[in-house]
């Protein structure tokens, strides 16, 4: 009623139904299916006229109350009229048989538990000799092993009677009443596959009695018309369910083929589809048709490129990722905005996972930072930069290519990042090899002056943003150190000093600890040393079927943990910060577990390195080393922060409550130097590790002077039971809310 309130003609209806002439319950059925819908109270009124009809002696007043039910019925209705649909399932009129199948399926819709008063009638469907009845009892018997699988295997002793049916409809001759465009019954054969789908799923020997005949079905099918086209889906489809022989699969995939040859849209939609669930089955088959998979990258549809993009990355291995890589990069340089931050993460992967060399997979994610490099996910960032530092042999040629891009252009920002971090890194292995060639046969010039005005120009270029800044300037203090040229040097520190009064607090913090840093050059080549090796982070792809489906990742450090003052000075000379792994570049490391390294391996302490770096004496337990904390104080006064009092003894210091600080420590105990155990008789305080015959204790207590500060002494307890135990080493690690102040052990026994 176009949204009009149409109460006032339910009640009308009513009584045209119940009149005893045809033509008027004919009328009020109608009315009443239009009007009235499951959720209506006026339906419970329906119920009794339609019991009536549905016992009525014509077979068309029952047809019209069958009609009316399988389209309104609701869960009530359906639980009072079971029986008698069940009764007329059975019924020698073939019009009532179809209909109360219907109305069957309306019940089991509604009320699933019901499925079990119909299953005895629907297999004597099955032996129908009407199409009608015929695909109605197969409906049924689809929506019932559907629902409720446990009755899969009953309905399995079918199987021979669905392909004999099947088999009648391939090889009949011409039928006018079933005829559609030369293909008898199409919608019965598209339904018999899809119960012959779920019937032989998992089940070798029903897939065996059906093999034949699929691939009757498979050859004799006609594909130039969209009649044939479903059919031939449907047996692709059971194919690749079932346990199917393998060249019956090969024969499922030419066929997937063909149709991406048609000039259909939906038909290639479907092919791409299709073979993208069906790639990891027969990867080999699907191979042969890469040539037509790539040509559907440069269809109009976007919907085609998406699935032939899918599935393109979808058939990358070993033997083809040269040839497949290629074509993907030459799509990525004309593909749509939103394709190029998922190709490039798959291509990383790809790469990654197949590269024939390390040259090669370089020069491939090279080749992505210059065409989508401001699609470049971090994570895949980080993952060249760490391609880069792992490849050694490798250094010279990188940051060559990456200088020579560069120069051409510095609008990309992934290839700006990638490129200043290894010019800071290897800017001596670049000024090293002088001028060189580059493939167009240009040659370019890699002098001091020419580095540092390549970064000045990045610096002030209109695509610089704070990240951007933030790289070039920390790759103009390595530089510093790697450079030669007095000129350069000087040219440094004047852009340096420029930012000391940036607005952008980061940005000002870097340049006025660099600039410090000038005044100590004695240690500062030491402190701008080459970082180390980052670990590899494990990147796991996302199999998601979206259109813009991107990788997911994690990486094989933890969560975050704030690093201390002197954590974040290690890290700047790339040692191991107290998480004791050595992973300095990766700021996402949480406190290390205890660890014992190999003799041929030592570790030395932080506080050791520092005090070592300014001349005072290593914190050797052996030897009491009061330097130690004083060379640490120096440190944080050389970036401009306060001095921190000497703490006595091996303490830390952390604004919390002494419980949540000591579930925070962890240690670690490397025995490698021959030294004196450390004693100490008072056990008091929490016990924290007892092995080895070595006990750790930790004693925790207010500091006098600031309440909100925790001193946390450690005592070194050896019974003896294993003789010396040498170099002894403790770290510990405070969440991100916390600060941590690590002093030197100072009393040995």
């Amino acid at each position: 009623m176009l949204g009009y309130p149409a109460h006032f003609g339910q009640m009308e209806c009513l009584k045209l139904v119940a009149s005893p002439k045809y033509a008027d319950k004919r009328l009020g059925y109608l009315g009443i299916m239009l009007l009235i819908d499951e959720k209506t109270e006026v339906l419970t009124l329906v119920t009794n006229s339609l019991k009536n009809d549905l016992n009525h002696s014509n077979m068309f007043v029952v047809g019209l109350a069958l009609c009316t039910m399988g389209n309104i019925s609701s869960s009530e209705m359906a639980r009072d009229l079971c029986s008698e649909i069940e009764k007329l399932m059975g019924s020698s009129n073939t019009y009532i048989r179809k209909k109360a199948s219907l109305c069957a399926l309306r019940i089991i819709l509604r009320v699933p538990e019901l499925h079990e008063n119909f299953i005895s009638k629907t297999k004597s469907l099955l032996n129908d000799r009407s199409h009608g009845v015929l695909i109605t009892g197969i409906t049924l018997v689809t929506e019932i092993c559907q629902q409720n699988p446990e009755n899969i295997p009953t309905f399995r002793k079918a199987v021979p009677l669905l392909v004999r049916h099947l088999k009648n409809l391939t090889s009949a001759g011409f039928s006018p009443e079933h005829d559609v465009t030369g293909v008898t019954d199409p919608f019965l054969q598209v339904k018999i596959l899809r119960l012959l789908r779920i019937l032989a799923k998992g089940d070798r020997e029903a897939s065996e009695a059906m093999n034949d005949i699929l691939a009757q079905v498979a050859t004799n099918t006609e594909n130039a018309k969209n009649v044939g086209n479903s059919i031939l889906y449907e047996t692709v489809l059971t194919i690749m369910n079932i346990e199917s022989e393998a060249g019956l699969r090969v024969l499922a995939v030419n066929i997937l083929g063909k149709f991406l040859s048609n000039r259909d849209n939906n038909i290639r939609y479907v092919a791409l589809e299709t073979l993208n669930k069906t790639v990891g089955i027969e990867t080999q088959a699907v191979q042969r048709h890469r040539n037509t998979i790539l040509d559907c990258l440069r269809d109009g549809d976007i919907s085609i490129r998406r699935r032939a993009l899918e599935l393109s990355f979808a058939l990358i291995n070993e033997g083809n990722v040269r040839v497949l890589t290629r074509e993907l990069l030459a799509f990525l340089e004309v593909a749509d905005t939103e394709f190029k931050q998922g190709m490039t993460t798959k291509i990383f992967l790809a790469a990654e996972r197949f590269a024939p060399n390390k040259r090669w997979h370089i020069d491939t994610m090279l080749r992505v930072l210059k065409l989508a490099g401001n699609h470049v996910r971090e994570e895949v960032l980080a993952g060249f930069i760490g391609l880069v530092a792992n490849t050694s042999e490798l250094h010279q040629y990188t940051v060559q290519k990456l200088y020579a891009a560069l120069k051409q252009d510095i609008s990309q920002e992934s290839l700006v990042l990638a490129g200043v971090w290894v010019i800071g890194e290897y800017g001596d292995v670049l000024v090293g090899s002088g001028s060189f060639e580059e493939e167009e046969g240009t040659i370019i010039e890699a002098s001091d002056s020419s580095i540092v005005n390549l970064m000045q120009s990045i610096l002030l270029g209109p695509y610089a943003n704070q990240v951007t800044r933030e790289y070039v300037m920390t790759a103009l203090m390595k530089l510093s150190s790697r450079l030669s040229d007095n000129g350069a040097q000087s040219k440094v520190k004047e852009l340096l000093n420029q930012y000391t009064v940036s607005m952008e607090v980061e940005i000002q913090q870097r340049a006025v600890e660099y600039t410090n840093l000038f005044s100590y050059d004695s240690i500062r080549p030491a402190v701008l040393e080459r970082m180390p090796i980052p670990e590899p982070r494990t990147i796991i792809r996302n199999n998601s079927t979206s259109d813009n489906s991107h990788a997911a990742f994690t990486s094989s450090t933890g969560k975050s943990k704030g690093p201390s003052d002197q954590d974040l000075l290690l890290d700047l000379m790339g040692v191991g910060t107290s998480g004791g792994n050595g992973t300095s570049e990766n700021p996402e490391m949480v406190q290390s577990p205890v660890s014992v390294s190999s003799p041929q391996q030592p570790k030395a302490s932080n506080v050791d390195l520092l005090a070592d770096l300014f001349g005072g004496s290593p914190a050797s337990p052996a030897t009491s080393t009061p330097t130690a904390p004083n060379s640490s104080n120096a440190l944080m006064d050389l970036l401009g922060g306060n001095q921190v009092p000497a703490q006595p003894t091996h303490s830390v210091q952390q604004a919390t409550n002494p419980l949540d600080s000591l579930a925070n420590l962890e240690h670690s105990l490397p025995f490698n130097q021959a030294t004196k155990s450390v004693t100490n008789t008072n056990t008091a305080g929490f016990e924290a590790y007892s092995k080895n015959g070595l006990s750790v204790r930790l004693v925790p207590s207010k500091d006098s002077n600031n309440p909100a500060i925790l001193n946390v002494q450690t005592l070194f307890i050896n019974d003896g039971s294993r003789g010396t135990i040498s170099n002894l080493q403790f770290q510990a690690a405070v969440p991100k809310s916390q600060r941590l102040q690590m002093n030197a052990a100072t009393n040995y026994g």
